[in-house]
């Protein structure tokens, strides 16, 4: 689980004096108490010791009809707890896409001005390829950088997340994006994921790339293991044209370049081919 995440979730449970009833219902999921306690007045903007809104605590907890009675009673919809999260970043966290539809159709920030992790970066973390695939449609930036994780792709990978990832790649995420020169396909070799390293260098992974140690991804491999044996062949055996062909012209269309490429002027076979479907 995510380290920071997992400490915002302990200082709401452990703040005891802090919390309001409002916080209660609205982690549990109790509609009808929640909705009680609003209508009585109660202030739907409370916050505890480490600035946990209501708001936060049913988001983290994929509570949709109190995330719904919140934002309709007016829960500041980017608020920030302490670590500088918003609610959409406890929602995606929590894998929620009903929670994270709700938020949006509220005008949260799909890019909060954030020096931690994303809504994107939540998604990917949790897994949550649906989450991923909705923020990206709205226009999440693909490269967030967060100082702990890099970039969602980082993420993804780390987690061995192969959906999200997929997803990813097909919106444009830089496959060679770098973290302290670390790439994720450094992240794959590390978890020995075969399958996540053939997708990466499929995307134009740089199998030769250095980290800040001066180490090659194949360099985190056991030597016979089956991610080892993997990247030894990609190093001796050179991709196909027309797959050089699809990472060049992926390249060329840049971040998003799935719609242009849907209406370029070829056969539906090329489109098909270069959308990696």
């Amino acid at each position: 689980t995510n380290p920071r995440r997992a400490v915002g979730y302990c200082s709401l449970l452990l703040v005891g004096l802090r919390r309001t009833p409002v916080h209660e219902a609205a982690q549990r999921g109790e509609s009808l108490q929640l909705q009680q306690l609003i209508e009585s007045g109660a202030c739907v903007n409370q916050v505890t010791v480490d600035s946990i809104t209501p708001l936060h605590a049913a988001s983290l907890q994929g509570q949709v009809r109190c995330v719904q009675l919140l934002l309709a009673a007016g829960a500041q919809v980017d608020a920030r707890n302490i670590d500088g999260s918003t609610p959409l970043c406890d929602a995606c966290a929590s894998g929620s896409i009903e929670c994270v539809k709700l938020l949006l159709s509220y005008g949260a920030k799909v890019n909060p001005p954030l020096y931690t992790a994303s809504p994107l970066h939540e998604a990917c973390m949790s897994g949550s390829s649906e989450c991923v695939r909705l923020l990206i449609d709205v226009g999440a930036n693909l490269e967030a950088h967060d100082c702990h994780f890099g970039t969602p792709l980082h993420v993804a990978c780390a987690r061995e997340h192969l959906d999200c990832v997929k997803v990813l790649l097909n919106a444009g995420a830089n496959v060679n994006a770098a973290k302290l020169h670390e790439t994720a396909l450094h992240h794959a070799a590390k978890v020995k994921n075969v399958d996540l390293i053939e997708m990466l260098i499929e995307f134009g992974g740089n199998i030769y790339a250095r980290d800040n140690r001066g180490k090659k991804p194949s360099d985190y491999t056991w030597s016979s293991s089956a991610p080892a044996k993997c990247l030894e062949y990609y190093e001796k055996t050179p991709l196909t044209l027309s797959q050089l062909c699809r990472v060049s012209l992926r390249k060329a269309t840049g971040v998003r370049g799935l719609e242009k490429i849907a209406k370029l002027n070829i056969p539906p076979r090329l489109i098909d081919y270069l959308s990696y479907n």
